[in-house]
């Protein structure tokens, strides 16, 4: 199932998923220079890249091993991120149902924890997947009670499905990883249109209780697929610790994608959980209210793909960059004002929902361009470790501010728009800290 590898071509595997050339040399100053001198790149640099990694490490960049990888990481997302793209069903239901009494701002802390758990755990899945694999981990996967049900246990499966369906793509995938990748996480946004339209036709038809559990079931038997199909390619690390690496964050640009991560998540989740509610406060019907979060995630399912096949050819970081910048343009210039508008509101949704889109699918190969291939899960949890505190805080702090406006959503949208200002701001920083201000540089 595994192969090994020796001494030498372990270490220089490590180094080689970091690479990423540019102009006259090379965008990580440990590895040797290219040779075209002030004339610049003479072929493609992913393909010249491609060509120097040959006789060091072969990734198989396909297959029907690897693509297997790839469905089996696709039906975990769908699983997973599919229930996560869910909560803004589960929350305009359960704001007019059970928890009619309660406010938004402790409703909102259920959605949140669940966030918050499925991102935080990666603490230790990240360094045990590098440890161990991904079999293991795949396979365990009234207020009080959606707090334990759906916040603590939902927030714990999913995370044991997230973090190794996207670090097993990285040992199998270089040069197409984050096509691959986005691929994968397509998951994610199938589930996010399947399951609300199911949950919009079986909750008044069969009640929440069978609901939800039909929705059980075919999560059980997607995770089923997914244990069976994930796998890793490079040995499993023996003796490795399955604590954290703090000690990263002395990388000044893995620092500043972290934190431009934080306020992504900070605000990504904000439109994920509150449309749905939006709508209804807005006097639109229920109906159209449920199905704005699978309308999103239509544009979405393209969003995490397309992007992830260009960044391949454009850069990781330039991609992430255009795409964010979106997300900020669409958020104050169409929910913003929208108030009632149903245009306005299905136009915001699929395009924000194709930006946001490689919120999900980007964020692991840029930290996965920053790292050893072999330490990947270890450099991800550390960094969504910290992400983690941004989900948790993220949904509450948006229910008061609804809450605080007595029913508005003024100030919820731009404390959105805020956080992608955040965003942006620190990729940025962190691309030019590391390639300049060039813009035509690959990176």
């Amino acid at each position: 199932m595994h192969q090994s590898h020796a001494g030498t071509a372990e270490h220089l595997n490590s180094a080689s998923s970091k690479r990423q050339f540019h102009g006259e040399k090379s965008v990580f100053p440990h590895l040797p220079p290219s040779n075209h001198g002030d004339c610049g790149p003479q072929e493609p640099p992913l393909q010249r890249k491609h060509a120097e990694l040959a006789d060091v490490e072969t990734y198989p960049e396909g297959g029907l091993r690897a693509w297997a990888v790839v469905f089996g990481s696709f039906c975990g997302m769908l699983a997973g991120f599919g229930m996560l793209n869910t909560v803004g069903t589960f929350h305009a239901y359960l704001s007019t149902h059970q928890l009619s009494n309660y406010s938004e701002g402790d409703i909102g802390w259920i959605f949140s924890l669940y966030v918050f758990l499925a991102f935080f755990c990666g603490i230790l899945i990240g360094p045990i997947f590098d440890a161990k694999g991904p079999r293991l981990l795949v396979f365990l996967g009234k207020y009080w009670h959606f707090i334990i049900v759906f916040g603590i246990l939902g927030g714990l499966g999913t995370s044991l499905i997230f973090t190794p369906a996207v670090s097993a793509i990285g040992h199998f995938f270089l040069v197409r990883r984050a096509n691959a990748t986005g691929l994968a996480t397509t998951g994610g946004s199938v589930g996010g249109i399947m399951f609300p339209l199911m949950l919009q036709s079986t909750f008044p038809k069969l009640g929440f209780a069978w609901s939800t559990r039909i929705m059980g079931f075919i999560v059980l038997f997607l995770v089923i697929v997914a244990n069976i199909l994930i796998r890793s390619r490079l040995e499993p690390k023996k003796g490795a610790s399955v604590l954290p690496d703090f000690t990263i964050f002395k990388d000044l640009t893995f620092s500043l994608t972290t934190a431009g991560t934080f306020f992504m998540e900070w605000g990504l989740f904000v439109p994920v959980t509150y449309m749905s509610s939006y709508a209804l406060a807005h006097g639109l019907p229920m109906a159209f209210s449920y199905q704005l979060i699978a309308i999103l995630n239509v544009g979405s399912f393209f969003g995490r793909w397309l992007p992830g096949y260009v960044a391949d050819k454009l850069g990781r970081f330039n991609t992430m960059i255009i795409t964010v910048a979106l997300c900020l343009i669409t958020t104050l210039a169409l929910w913003l004002p929208a108030g009632n508008s149903v245009p306005m509101l299905i136009m915001y949704a699929i395009i924000f929902g194709f930006a946001s889109g490689s919120n999900i699918s980007l964020t692991p190969v840029c930290v996965g361009q920053l790292c050893d291939t072999k330490e990947y899960g270890r450099y991800y949890a550390t960094c969504y470790t910290i992400v983690s505190f941004s989900t948790l805080t993220g949904i509450p702090i948006a229910g008061q501010i609804v809450e605080a406006e007595k029913g508005g959503y003024r100030g919820l949208i731009l404390f959105t728009g805020m956080c992608y200002i955040g965003t942006l701001s620190s990729l940025l920083a962190a691309r030019i800290l590391k390639v300049g201000w060039k813009l035509t540089v690959i990176y």
